[in-house]
Parts: C-alpha cells; sequence; structure tokens
C-alpha cells in the first residue's frame, strides 16, 4: 500500500472537535478536503500527522494550539473610536465584520468590546488559544 509522504496530493474527511467535544468543522456531507502534504495549505499539527498513512486509514489526532492557530496576539486587537463605526451597523458583542489592512487586504475581525465612547475589535483566528482534535480518514492519494 502506498503511504502518505511530503509533497503529495491527497483527500480526507474530518471531524474538528474543541475540548469540550463541540464540533467546529466537518467534512461531513462534502467532498473530502483535497491539499498537498507539507505545503502549508493546512495547519502543521494536522500535516505532522498525516505521513505514513494509507488509504482508509483513520486516526484520531490531538493538536496543540502552538501546532495549530497559535497563541492570540495582543497586538491584533485594536480600540477605535464608536463615531468611526458606520451608523448602519449594528454592533453587539461578538458580531464579525470585514476591515481592511493599509494594503487593501480583507481582514475578519470580531467585536469583543464595546462601550458608549469605543469599539474594540479582535483580529485573532476564532480557534487561537485552542487545542484540537481531529477525526481523520485518509480517502485518497496521488
Amino acid at each position: 500500500m502506498t503511504e502518505i509522504k511530503k509533497g503529495d496530493q491527497v483527500g480526507i474527511h474530518y471531524t474538528g472537535t474543541l475540548e469540550d467535544g463541540s464540533v467546529f468543522d466537518s467534512s461531513d456531507g462534502r467532498e473530502p478536503l483535497a491539499f498537498e502534504v507539507g505545503s502549508g495549505q493546512i495547519i502543521v499539527g494536522l500535516d505532522e500527522a498525516l505521513p505514513g498513512m494509507v488509504v482508509g486509514e483513520k486516526k484520531l489526532v490531538q493538536i496543540p494550539c502552538d501546532l495549530a492557530y497559535g497563541l492570540s496576539n495582543p497586538d491584533m486587537k485594536q480600540t477605535v473610536p464608536r463615531e468611526g463605526i458606520p451608523d448602519d451597523i449594528q454592533l453587539e458583542v461578538g458580531l464579525k465584520l470585514h476591515m481592511q489592512t493599509p494594503s487593501g487586504q480583507p481582514l475578519p475581525v470580531t467585536v469583543v468590546e464595546l462601550d458608549e465612547a469605543t469599539v474594540t475589535f479582535d483580529a485573532n483566528h476564532d480557534l487561537a488559544d485552542k487545542d484540537l482534535t481531529f477525526d481523520i480518514e485518509i480517502i485518497s492519494i496521488g
């Protein structure tokens, strides 16, 4: 049987869960996730778990946050004056918006704090600081 190695194109089915068992993502009901092993297209911890696996093999992979989406970076939080936000946006904690970087790239942010004068946005990934578990199955290699 062919074993996965770096550079292989693979297809996997997966279910990702948090420490409390809640599902944050799954390929259930969708096409398998296809990518090149070792190319940086997926999180490091999952990429490192694949070499040596074969088609049909299943594995439960526990990934610490430093090999997933990393630790929160305090520099990715920004507080801005509330008057700089358009009036038609109904602000509330947890609201997800897209801002633009100075170079014009879209940047997803979440409202994490607000008061009468200011709004604090967090651009860290939603899964930063979280250890993840993936239940994976190898569907294809090639």
